[in-house]
């Protein structure tokens, strides 16, 4: 028989047993979840009324407050996307209403984002399924297969400057105030979509006439900026590395792609509380219940979870030159190694 295909058997059956293995964290804690909203949210708001005080009374030393809150809306974000997994509270309609208010803060539409996003789960590391949820990712024959205006809008994408700098402040200021790609998905993505944006228009009418527009955009659009990029940076690095997965067909498998076609970001304490441990992103992507607060105690009880898909802050880094999956080598690469095996 097939070695190969022995190895298969053996990653996807360690898959599904590591999937029985997470079910006891499931279960969510209503008194843990509502204390992690109030320890972020409280802090939030605080740090944003003192930057915006700061930025009335032109102290503007005060306006490095915008970091920390931008950290703090980042882990807001992440109390939401929990909310879309029902893994928050226990019961749906809690977890929507949460998350559909903390949207607002984040400037998400919820049920817009919750749909896409369990598209990007049930299809993460699928060839056959690329482009709703997800970040582009061509092979390297689709590329090579491209004119030279498809090669150079791709290249464009990928290039750190839009896909961090651009493209985070497009996503989260335009792009989610339309329910684009889900246009006839039903009334849902649209009504999300719009009671958001009024959430979003009154208060956001009401700061700008208590302190004038320049005071509330020097606030407002730092904090908005830092999250939207540090959101798509996780989001990037928890799939975009060497050795992630990606097969197609048959091969795929839902248990084996989660597991090694995400990573486990091992980031220092303080940015994976900040961070609401979505950094262990195997574990949450094989079993998506699991509350982000009980990630860490997961890899505390099953240590051999440490080590598949681990990359550091630094080794992250370098993931930014992987842009292309070489089928052959069954790994990202880069443009300068797609050349050179060309």
């Amino acid at each position: 028989m097939n070695p190969d295909v022995n190895g298969d058997a053996a990653i996807n059956a360690d898959a599904r047993a590591w999937l029985a293995a997470l079910a006891p964290y499931r279960k969510p804690s209503t008194f843990r979840s509502a204390i992690e909203i109030v320890i972020t949210a409280v802090p939030f708001a605080a740090l944003w009324t003192l930057a915006a005080l700061a930025a009335i009374n032109g102290w503007w030393w005060g306006l490095l407050l915008t970091i920390p809150a931008a950290g703090f809306l980042i882990r807001l974000f992440i109390l939401q996307h929990d909310c879309g997994h029902g893994s928050l509270f226990g019961r749906r309609s809690t977890n929507d209403w949460t998350g559909r208010t903390i949207g607002v803060l984040t400037l998400t539409p919820y049920d817009y984002w919750r749909r896409s996003h369990a598209i990007h789960h049930a299809t993460a590391g699928n060839l056959d399924q690329r482009g709703i949820g997800d970040i582009e990712t061509l092979t390297v024959g689709e590329y090579r297969a491209l004119s030279r205006w498809g090669r150079t809008r791709y290249w464009l994408y990928r290039h750190p400057v839009v896909m961090f700098g651009l493209g985070p402040a497009w996503l989260f200021i335009c792009q989610y105030r339309l329910p684009i790609g889900f246009m006839r998905a039903g009334a849902l993505p649209w009504v999300s979509t719009i009671a958001t944006n009024l959430g979003i228009a009154v208060p956001v009418a009401c700061l700008i006439w208590l302190m004038g527009l320049g005071p509330f955009l020097m606030v407002q659009l730092p904090i908005t900026l830092m999250a939207a990029t540090g959101g798509v940076w996780l989001f990037y690095v928890q799939h975009q590395f060497e050795e992630t997965h990606w097969s197609e067909g048959e091969e795929w498998n839902f248990q084996r792609a989660a597991l090694h076609g995400s990573s486990h970001y091992d980031l220092p304490a303080v940015l994976h509380w900040f961070t609401g441990n979505i950094g262990i992103h195997h574990v949450h992507h094989l079993s998506s219940k699991v509350p982000f607060y009980r990630l860490p105690q997961v890899l505390r009880d099953h240590p051999k979870l440490r080590d598949i898909g681990r990359i550091t802050f630094w080794e992250s880094l370098r993931c930014v030159k992987l842009v292309l999956w070489d089928e052959k080598a069954r790994r990202l690469v880069s443009f300068r190694e797609a050349r050179a095996a060309a």
